[in-house]
């Protein structure tokens, strides 16, 4: 019998998770099986011991459970605990390790796919949620000269910045105090993208030779990403390397081998 795996949500129909890992296996020679499970906004914890009590070894976790996720663990991870969020969960016997991918999946697209430096640069991060608390951490670790959190609720970026401050450079700032500031990444970790709208980003905030990268990605350039080349970015990257990223740091937790993921990214690419 494969080993199980599974990615958990609600919508789940849309996710690339199932074809990414069976590529991750393919090309590692692991015997597994992974599987999309939609559960009802009310059932998740229902779902998992469902899941566990059929084998399962492992779950990835997306939209809106990552933080239902953190709570039924039994131990997480520092990357998880300090965002309060779980994306990855690993079961052993009355164990669930909880853990989080998400900015391990972004630092990587950045630093190794796309060749950027973090160390000692000007980082912009829009959005003050599950995705921007998911990557602050990593981020951070690269050392940053200053990572700015822009949200149109300013509060909840305060409420981050003092979170995450012991761990690097974090300033706050609402999207109209922007005007007159430089970055040289720009990461949107809104959802706007997903109902095609943008936050109101001032134009002035890219840098010459400035990264613009939204965590969301579609058929063609995000709203984000056009505004972007609209105002002359000419370094683009939308969330696909993330995803792929992020799911072979799963895998790799899980089956203690990391797939390469330059060809799954290329494969992925056309299909959208």
């Amino acid at each position: 019998m494969p080993d199980l795996y599974a990615v958990i949500g609600n919508p789940i129909a849309h996710s690339k998770s199932p074809f990414i890992h069976a590529e991750f296996s393919r090309q590692t020679g692991q015997d597994m099986r992974y599987e999309a499970i939609l559960a009802p906004p009310d059932g998740f914890t229902i779902a998992v011991t469902t899941f566990r009590q059929c084998g399962g070894k492992g779950m990835n976790v997306t939209v809106p459970f990552k933080l239902e996720a953190c709570n039924i663990s039994t131990r997480l991870t520092e990357r998880a605990d300090v965002a309060q969020a779980v994306n990855t969960l690993i079961f052993d016997d009355n164990e669930i390790l909880g853990d989080n991918t998400d900015g391990d999946g972004l630092v990587r697209d950045i630093v190794i796919n796309l060749g950027f430096v973090i160390t000692g640069k000007r980082v912009l991060l829009m959005g003050a949620g599950g995705a921007a608390r998911g990557v602050l951490l990593p981020l951070l670790e690269h050392q940053p000269r200053m990572l700015t959190i822009a949200n149109r609720t300013v509060q909840k970026a305060r409420e981050l910045q003092q979170q995450f401050s012991s761990y690097g450079s974090v300033a706050s700032s609402d999207y109209a105090d922007l005007v007159g500031q430089k970055f040289d990444f720009v990461i949107n970790a809104t959802s706007a993208s997903l109902s095609g709208e943008l936050p109101p980003l001032p134009p002035s905030v890219f840098a010459a030779e400035s990264l613009a990268y939204d965590m969301m990605y579609g058929s063609g350039l995000t709203p984000f990403l056009q505004f972007a080349q609209q105002h002359g970015v000419i370094h683009l990257a939308d969330g696909i390397g993330m995803l792929v990223e992020q799911a072979a740091e799963s895998f790799s937790l899980w089956r203690g081998v990391r797939p390469e993921t330059e060809p799954v990214i290329e494969m992925l690419r056309p299909e959208l």
